[in-house]
């Protein structure tokens, strides 16, 4: 969205504000109850989307956001702590890495883990994924959240990241016979041991958070917000009431808390089975839809050579993909409602609303390249400790700093 075009927003009545929580908070227990009862992994990771939806919405936290707030304005809070949540997420995934994978050597890749191809469909996936979030005001895990809190120009791009995702499978065949079948997947523990590789991933990240650091300390500062002082507990009663607040009721989390509770929910989520991802669901989803008119385009050709985000194929609707990010929606909106945050908000500008499609639809495409967005391609990647993470990041960067001369020439 652009500086200075405020959205029109309607709010929730106040009235409604307990029903509606109450309601949320059942949905969220039955719909967790029931999927539990189809499947244990089913119903984790429908409560791993909902933690995750209320740690984004809560935190604020947008990688479209942490690039762009970054090239914009020189302001690097928002990717200095996703730096430090990748840190934090390296460390936990490796110790399960090493438990999956006693000896790399033997070229054996861990299982669930994010390592996908190098290729140069990741490059042209994170270019184009990196113009479209710009363009969109949002990543396709920000877009969720959004979503959940009443943005209706995030429901718009959802639109386009679906188109985007549809349109990926039918040149899908292409990409892989000239590109990504010649390609490797490289995981460096492999190349260079366990520790050696752990070390560098740290030491990469270390370098890149000094380097934002210095471009922050040489651009314009935005003044901290002051905090509220508090009223001093003494009671249980008045420290639960106190913690409560805190979380719902006292502002947004801070950056770097969001930052590492996602990375410690990644890896709680890769020990059961694979860490955090949203494009496979939505791209399974929609593959249903066009299979009712004979135009889907799933499984992906070569599909079983493939790790990351994938949608896979079948009739099934209900995956770990598919519960993590429809219980992402269901989670920021409870998030938002119990801090009384939800709105539905109008863009001001009717340009919004193509601008918004356009943009999800570069993102679509983008993530199916390279099997994974924002989360599954890049956050989930690189602690996985797989080069195509660094490579989709770079190209990310790149796609985000064009996205950004664009829409200086919007209106």
């Amino acid at each position: 969205m652009q500086a200075g075009a405020l959205p029109r927003t309607v709010r929730l009545p106040g009235a409604r504000v307990p029903f509606t929580v109450v309601g949320a908070f059942i949905a969220i227990a039955a719909f967790g109850v029931y999927f539990t009862s189809q499947d244990f992994k089913l119903g984790a990771y429908w409560f791993i989307g909902v933690a995750f939806g209320v740690i984004l919405q809560r935190s604020r936290l947008c990688f479209a956001g942490a690039f762009r707030d970054l090239i914009m304005g020189g302001d690097g809070r928002l990717l200095r702590a996703i730096l430090v949540g990748l840190a934090v997420a390296t460390v936990g995934m490796s110790f399960l890495m090493a438990r999956f994978v006693p000896d790399p050597s033997f070229g054996t890749l861990p299982p669930g883990a994010h390592i996908q191809t190098v290729s140069f469909a990741t490059v042209v996936g994170g270019v184009v994924f990196g113009i479209g979030m710009v363009l969109a005001g949002g990543c396709v895990s920000g877009t969720l959240w959004r979503m959940g809190e009443g943005y209706l120009n995030s429901w718009v791009a959802m639109v386009g990241i679906l188109g985007g995702l549809w349109a990926g499978t039918k040149t899908w065949s292409w990409w892989w016979d000239h590109d990504v079948s010649k390609r490797e997947a490289t995981w460096l523990p492999a190349k260079l041991g366990m520790l050696p590789s752990i070390a560098l991933v740290l030491a990469a990240l270390g370098a890149i958070y000094v380097a934002v650091l210095w471009w922050e300390l040489r651009s314009p500062q935005m003044p901290e917000p002051v905090a509220k002082p508090t009223t001093p507990a003494f009671t249980v009663r008045d420290h639960v009431g106190l913690a409560w607040s805190r979380a719902f009721r006292g502002g947004a989390w801070s950056y770097l808390t969001g930052a590492v509770c996602l990375a410690i929910l990644g890896t709680f989520a890769y020990n059961i089975q694979a860490p955090l991802g949203v494009t496979g669901g939505l791209g399974l989803w929609t593959d249903q839809v066009a299979s009712a008119f004979h135009a889907g385009g799933l499984p992906l050709k070569g599909a079983d050579q493939l790790a990351g985000c994938t949608a896979g194929g079948g009739a099934n609707w209900l995956t770990i993909r598919t519960m993590t990010m429809s219980g992402l929606v269901l989670g920021a909106f409870t998030a938002s409602v119990v801090a009384g945050e939800f709105k539905i908000r109008f863009p001001r500008r009717a340009i919004r609303y193509p601008q918004a499609l356009a943009g999800g639809a570069l993102m679509g495409y983008g993530a199916l390249l390279a099997v994974g967005c924002t989360i599954g391609a890049f956050f989930s990647s690189i602690p996985s400790l797989a080069v195509s993470g660094w490579l989709f990041g770079i190209a990310l960067f790149a796609g985000a700093f064009v996205g950004v001369q664009i829409i200086r020439r919007l209106p």
